[in-house]
């Protein structure tokens, strides 16, 4: 079981920037791959970024794609979200999620087997 808690979420202008946080519990964490998702209201949980066990390989969604940065850092359990040039679009909860297939940075949030409580994310214009 492993246990993922989300962090760093807040309000922030259009244009600035948030850094999120997931603390991984567990011993495995390293062989997970890890993906972050957003879910505003009313609309369908998306997928942001992902990153494999080894932190090699990403995966972004165009919508955040040269804006957004994730990494992990595998000696602490935890995965970012660097978020820079924020819109107004951007606000709605974010999600960590873990893998069990480390190699797949996969896009569909049912190939995620454990699931955070979500962190929100406000971005005014």
């Amino acid at each position: 079981q492993v246990q993922l808690v989300e962090s760093g979420g807040g309000l922030v202008q259009a244009g600035g920037s948030l850094r999120l946080s997931c603390a991984a519990s567990g011993r495995t964490f390293r062989r997970f791959a890890m993906g972050w998702f957003r879910q505003a209201p009313g609309k369908e949980r998306e997928f942001v970024a992902a990153v494999d066990w080894s932190g090699g390989n990403t995966n972004y969604s165009d919508s955040v794609k040269g804006r957004f940065t994730i990494s992990r850092d595998n000696a602490k359990n935890t995965v970012y979200l660097q978020m820079n040039s924020l819109k107004p679009e951007d606000t709605a909860v974010y999600y960590c999620a873990a893998n069990e297939i480390g190699l797949r940075v996969a896009v569909n949030p049912g190939d995620y087997d454990y699931w955070g409580q979500g962190t929100q994310v406000t971005v005014s214009s």
